[in-house]
């Protein structure tokens, strides 16, 4: 139907949020508005954008004005001929990049492009960002710096927030901005914990914390019964950290705690997020995470009692601290020792006490403990994971001094993260070009990453060299190709797509180790190293079993990796070894996968046109990608395709990738305990490493991003 003149004067004078709003609003005929998104775009640009945009005659006096006023960092600039840096700049800008959305461009120029000191004008575009990131990554490299400049204008990879955000600036904060730490059963220990936890978070760091290994309330303390408070008050310490190391008032830090199923204090600490909890206990802002080993769930089929150790004599007996103990393992020889205290709960109403929680807080997260160490390739054990859920990586102690000097500098955990969008990595003219740059990319990220203000960190870092690179936009893709979410043809692409990625990554890593003549410090070690990692790809017949995704890979032009493929990889690595430890965890995009115009993570939609509360601005409207009003019959959300077939989803690429993945599940209005029982389960059953939220639809504010994200960075 024409549109009249008096509807184009009207359209034509409202401004890009009431363009935006109108993506809410069926049109005349009952369509959804998108060419109104894409004229909110334009109408922001131009209203706002490049008025508020400081201009220069040419870029060299640009980049001159930059770095003499302290906003970009000469070092980083210094490594190019400034020729060189010019001609990307304007190769970038003639790309035809563009936002896809309103709420990508908003986000950008909100949150991530470099602006005055003042605030109030940008001096940065999407394209000088990207360029920013590629000249700071790739260290001096001219080809590395191109070809990250151009998947990252591309869409097909895009650093995390803490790299995207801080590339190339003067003032900036640290590339990577997620940790994972330890604490040992002593005060010394306890009270480095704290210190980093301010460190960090001042930082703008986003901290895990291992509470497994701390005795529990009533345990003796120098032989001397009933002194210990147990886990509680450490929590409360920590709680009080973050929230005072606020980031100049920006936010509050963000933290999580991981506790053992088997830790005696395991209810106290579950119940601290009860609605109804005592204040002198209740954990406000701190995030739950529960380790759970196989034997809980054996345990709770045969409707038994579990027993809860005591970690003091679990460290005193077996001369390791209890987060390092196979619990399954020795489940039965702890029962029978009478010299480990131990006392007793029901293990199904351990289950049932697990789900009223996640019920009324959506916490906590769970770590299926001998699930993440049975997939784990590197020596060593795993015994908690991050604020996100998907990082999985080992650690080792650290011991004190009493003044708190190191003693000895244990392993604990950093992550560089960042994501390759699965629809245009399928689409590039060289998939396998594409890994490689994303994970040179993050390799950088590792070797310029330096947190020297948690020692433990930056030396386990520097061992590692581990990296996460990330995936978004499946749900897209599989919609774009018309393909359901959880469809024997979906989980087939999911399978194959993961498989083809981790070839590509662990060659990568192998072509880092043989260039450089080094390895991450572990690899001997490793199943790896003995090749055994390989043999699940050596096994079997790994072909697609859908017509419809063979017929995806080859109009990609996308060769998968054949048998012979993976034995010479196999032999390359026993050979030359690989130079990152870990080198894949799918976390849960946030902010990125808006600016990408993707999907977030792997999971599906949480709404066809999410709505979003964006600071002062009220209400933003985001249309899924690849959305028209032709196939939103694909776009059903993740409450409507439930729990079954997202697991699903997630067994299927959980199997190639070597650290995890985020999941969160979604549960009706009508959901019950027992249908979050059942989940978990299910969950547990399929391979599956980490849950993360658990969401259900009258308790979720849809389109709120979920706040412990954002210290991870994503």
């Amino acid at each position: 139907m024409a549109t009249t003149t008096a509807e184009r004067v009207k359209h034509e004078t409202l401004d890009y949020h009431a363009l935006n709003a109108m993506l809410n609003l069926y049109d005349k005929d009952g369509r959804i508005q998108f060419d109104k998104d894409r004229e909110a775009v334009d109408a922001f640009m131009a209203d706002h954008v490049r008025p508020n945009t400081v201009t220069f005659s040419n870029q060299d006096e640009r980049l001159n004005w930059l770095v003499n006023e302290g906003y970009y960092d000469a070092t980083v600039l210094a490594r190019y001929d400034r020729a060189f840096v010019i001609a990307l700049i304007a190769q970038a800008h003639a790309s035809g990049f563009r936002f896809q959305t309103f709420l990508g461009a908003w986000k950008f120029y909100t949150s991530y492009t470099l602006k005055t000191f003042d605030g109030k004008r940008y001096l940065e575009h999407f394209e000088d960002r990207a360029c920013l990131v590629a000249l700071t990554l790739a260290q001096g490299d001219e080809a590395l710096a191109r070809q990250l400049a151009e998947e990252i204008l591309s869409g097909r990879f895009q650093p995390a927030t803490p790299t995207f955000l801080n590339c190339g600036k003067q003032q900036r904060g640290e590339l990577v901005s997620c940790f994972l730490l330890r604490i040992e059963d002593n005060m010394e220990s306890i009270g480095r914990a704290v210190n980093s936890a301010l460190q960090l978070s001042k930082r703008g760091g986003g901290v895990a914390f291992l509470l497994s290994n701390l005795r529990e309330a009533g345990a003796p303390i120098k032989r001397i019964e009933n002194q210990s408070s147990g886990v509680i008050p450490v929590m409360k310490m920590l709680e009080d950290a973050f929230s005072y190391a606020n980031q100049l008032g920006a936010r509050q830090g963000a933290g999580a705690v991981y506790l053992h199923a088997h830790h005696p204090d395991i209810l106290r600490f579950l119940d601290t997020k009860r609605e109804n909890a005592d204040e002198k206990i209740r954990i406000k802002t701190l995030s739950l995470g529960v380790v759970i080993p196989d034997v809980t769930f054996r345990l709770a089929k045969e409707n038994a009692q579990m027993a809860l150790f005591s970690p003091y004599d679990v460290e005193r007996l077996h001369g390791k601290p209890f987060g390092d103990v196979a619990i399954s393992e020795l489940y039965d020889e702890l029962l029978a020792d009478a010299r480990v205290r131990k006392s007793y709960i029901n293990a199904r109403d351990f289950f049932q006490t697990l789900a009223e929680i996640q019920f009324e807080s959506g916490y906590p997260y769970i770590m299926f403990e001998d699930t993440v160490n049975r997939a784990n390739p590197i020596a060593g054990r795993i015994n908690m994971s991050n604020l996100c859920s998907e990082i999985l990586q080992v650690n080792s102690a650290s011991t004190f001094d009493e003044n708190l000097d190191y003693a000895t500098i244990g392993h604990d955990i950093s992550c560089n993260l960042g994501s390759l969008n699965i629809a245009h990595t399928m689409d590039s003219p060289d998939f396998g070009r594409t890994v490689e740059t994303a994970i040179r990319g993050l390799t950088a990220v590792s070797d310029m990453s330096h947190i020297r203000s948690v020692p433990s960190v930056e030396t386990g870092n520097a061992a590692s060299h581990a990296i996460g690179l990330g995936q978004m936009n499946l749900h897209g893709y599989l919609a774009r190709e018309g393909i359901a979410y959880g469809s024997p043809e979906g989980l087939d692409f999911t399978n194959f797509y993961f498989y083809t990625i981790t070839w590509h990554a662990l060659h990568t890593s192998m072509m880092i180790a043989r260039e450089r003549g080094q390895h991450f410090a572990s690899f001997p070690a490793s199943r790896y190293a003995s090749g055994e990692y390989f043999n699940q790809y050596l096994e079997g017949n790994w072909q697609p079993k859908t017509e419809k995704v063979r017929a995806l890979f080859a109009r990609s032009g996308i060769t998968l990796p054949t048998r012979e493929m993976w034995q010479q990889l196999r032999e390359d690595v026993m050979r030359y070894g690989i130079y990152n430890q870990n080198l894949q965890a799918v976390p849960p995009t946030g902010s990125i996968s808006y600016i990408n115009h993707a999907t977030s993570s792997i999971h599906p939609i949480v709404s066809k046109i999410e709505i979003r509360k964006e600071g002062k601005t009220g209400r933003v409207y985001y249309p899924a990608p690849f959305m028209t009003n032709e196939n939103l019959a694909l776009y059903e959300d993740a409450y409507e395709i439930g729990p079954e077939k997202i697991i699903d989803t997630y067994a299927e690429a959980t199997r190639h990738v070597d650290q995890g993945l985020s999941l969160t599940l979604f549960f009706k209005d009508t959901a019950t305990t027992r249908d979050i029982n059942k989940a978990q389960i299910y969950a547990w059953k399929k391979g599956i490493k980490t849950l993360y939220y658990i969401r259900l639809r009258q308790l979720a504010l849809e389109g709120t991003e979920i706040q412990g994200c954002v210290s991870c960075a994503l």
